[in-house]
């Protein structure tokens, strides 16, 4: 269409002598059905080797044997068209495939509804007052099933042997199993390969956090094809260190100083709290673990009397906590949080949202799965300055990176 001559679409124009949108819209859609024949009728003299009145050329014992009818359902309503027939019965159409009744997006339009968070009796509504075509929810359910082998394929696919940091968190849902509701954790991991691209590596639903489940998770990763993780960034997530001591007993493990900061400030009742993160920032926020150290001790002596918890947590936890003080500020930044997970959540939330509670995990999965092709298209943009991170790297991790050059 794209190079059809003004002229002759002024030509064209004249002819038709519309007088409204829907005789454009008509006219189009007559346009539609001839450029569709003309596509089958050309599909077909290539499948058969000679033209359709140009049987000298016939080299084949296979000919032509009329046509059978048939609509289509397209963006413009439905289209009656003639999909031309062989007498051997191999012809396969490929712009209208056999059996298939819609020529254009709409199963593509009904995933994309569906990954917006649309329940599929929205979409099914939507589907009919957008191209007056009846599909059941049930049907609806069925097109996004076909997502699911390559939610599976996506859940294997081999990744690469080593990656600069990984980042894990989990995110709560309702399911429904057995007649009850129960929650769910979805288990997002996100990789930064070794030039700055971030992606998501998977999504696991389970049940509960435990250091079994953590440790299936990481052997998952191993078994296709990670050999090594630089720095793993997590939430106070229960099991995840002896898990990651198991599986990859060279990284190191920064835990997420925002969730730390979070989880500490619960026990601390609103009049203290001011004052209770300006002297943590003197933890966290300090120049080396030196100085972090002297703050924490300082912060005790100030605090644990009336808020032992709160700063026991932080003692318990310092080895995890001051990972990142090995490291120069662009890499501090990088790790001390885990809010790149915390971002996908939010997207997650967002089409998630409609739906209180999932029927199953499938649906949950494949929900998240519709929404990580969503977001991951807008992950074009590496870190800033990863060239001095990565630089960074190698010289704190030489002997796991040499390891993996030999």
């Amino acid at each position: 269409m794209g190079n059809m001559s003004e002229e002759l679409l002024r030509e064209y124009i004249k002819e038709q002598d519309f007088t409204s949108v829907n005789d454009i819209l008509n006219g189009l859609k007559e346009m539609f059905r001839d450029v569709l024949q003309e596509a089958l009728e050309a599909e077909m003299d290539e499948a058969l080797g000679y033209g359709k009145y140009n049987t000298e050329e016939k080299a084949i014992d296979n000919s032509r044997n009329g046509y059978s009818k048939k609509t289509v359902k397209t963006e413009l309503g439905p289209v009656e068209i003639n999909i031309p027939r062989d007498r051997n019965g191999d012809f396969e159409p490929k712009i209208v495939p056999k059996h298939q009744r819609t020529v254009n997006g709409i199963e593509d339009k009904i995933l994309s509804l569906y990954a917006t968070g649309m329940t599929t009796r929205d979409i099914s509504e939507q589907i009919k007052v957008l191209y007056g075509v009846e599909v059941s929810a049930d049907t609806v359910s069925n097109i996004t099933n076909r997502i699911l082998p390559l939610v599976s394929e996506w859940q294997s696919r081999p990744l690469d042997s080593i990656y600069s940091f990984i980042f894990m968190d989990a995110i709560h849902y309702k399911v429904r199993e057995d007649k009850q509701i129960v929650v769910k954790a979805a288990y997002v991991v996100v990789g930064v390969t070794l030039d700055g691209h971030k992606e998501v590596l998977g999504i696991w639903i389970g049940a509960n956090e435990s250091s079994k489940f953590w440790l299936s998770v990481l052997n998952d990763l191993k078994n296709r094809g990670v050999q090594n993780v630089l720095i793993f960034c997590v939430d106070g997530l229960n099991g995840f260190k002896e898990a990651i001591g198991a599986t990859f007993p060279f990284s190191k493990i920064q835990r997420c100083i925002i969730h730390q900061i979070r989880s500490s400030m619960k026990y601390i009742p609103y009049k203290d709290r001011k004052a209770f993160v300006s002297d943590l920032k003197g933890v966290y926020g300090a120049v080396n673990e030196e100085v972090a150290m002297e703050n924490l001790l300082a912060l005790k002596g100030k605090w644990s009397d009336r808020y032992p918890s709160a700063v026991k947590s932080w003692e318990d936890n310092w080895d995890n906590l001051s990972t990142f003080f090995a490291f120069p500020n662009n890499i501090r930044k990088i790790i001390y949080t885990t809010n790149i997970i915390e971002s996908l959540n939010s997207q997650f939330r967002k089409v998630t949202k409609t739906k209180l509670i999932f029927p199953n995990d499938e649906s949950l999965l494949k929900m998240l799965y519709l929404a990580v092709e969503r977001i991951s298209k807008r992950w074009i943009r590496n870190y800033p300055d990863w060239d001095l991170v990565i630089n960074q790297l190698n010289i704190v991790f030489s002997e796991v990176l040499h390891q993996k050059a030999q």
